[in-house]
């Protein structure tokens, strides 16, 4: 009889190695993209171009200079480290959904030809998913914390994602912003099962 060892468990603080793991790539991109040749940015997301449909996955991690990847690395690493706390693995599937939801819908509805770059997509849709996750199914106790915590995230960044969605700018992306955040409130209920009643069993 083979007993299988139960999973050890993880180090809270290793949970935030995967935002800041993928904060460190960005970075590490910008940096080459400052001292090789060319642009990188060209590799991002260019809309209504099949060409460019590699952008879903580059264009969070290029950047249009580097004032752009700094105003973006704090709200990403905070919110991101909000996201990893339920663990490497949901963190990496929300990135995915929200990358790829953000990323067609960024697609289909921006001009043809635009090209969007930055990783303030997946901001927006990390944003979303901390928000719509007290609405999906969980224990009570985690979706009162949930609550407490979209209260304080609603208050800190807020009214810059509503500007960010409905305050067009030159030069901004709102429909990155929009559909990240679509894309975050899908990941918060992807994957989610309702609990049984203590004592009920699946049919």
């Amino acid at each position: 009889m083979t007993v299988t060892p139960p999973p050890q468990p993880q180090h809270p603080l290793g949970r935030f190695a995967s935002p800041v793991l993928l904060l460190l790539v960005m970075w590490v991109v910008q940096f080459a993209d400052a001292i090789l040749p060319g642009s990188f940015t060209g590799f991002g997301l260019r809309s209504w171009d099949f060409s460019g449909l590699g952008g879903i996955v580059l264009g969070p991690l290029l950047h249009a200079n580097w004032q752009h990847l700094i105003g973006n690395s704090v709200p990403f690493l905070v919110l991101g480290c909000l996201v990893a706390v339920e663990g490497a693995r949901r963190f990496w599937a929300v990135t995915a959904i929200v990358a790829i939801v953000g990323g067609i819908g960024t697609w289909v509805f921006n001009a043809p030809g635009t090209l969007t770059v930055g990783a303030s997509g997946l901001v927006f849709g990390y944003f979303g998913y901390v928000v719509m996750r007290v609405f999906a199914p969980g224990r009570v106790a985690h979706r009162i914390l949930y609550a407490v915590i979209a209260v304080v995230v609603i208050g800190l960044y807020g009214g810059s994602m509503l500007a960010g969605v409905f305050g067009v700018a030159e030069g901004i992306s709102w429909q990155a912003h929009l559909f990240g955040a679509i894309g975050g409130g899908m990941a918060a209920f992807i994957g989610r099962r309702a609990r049984s009643p203590r004592g009920a069993l699946p049919a």
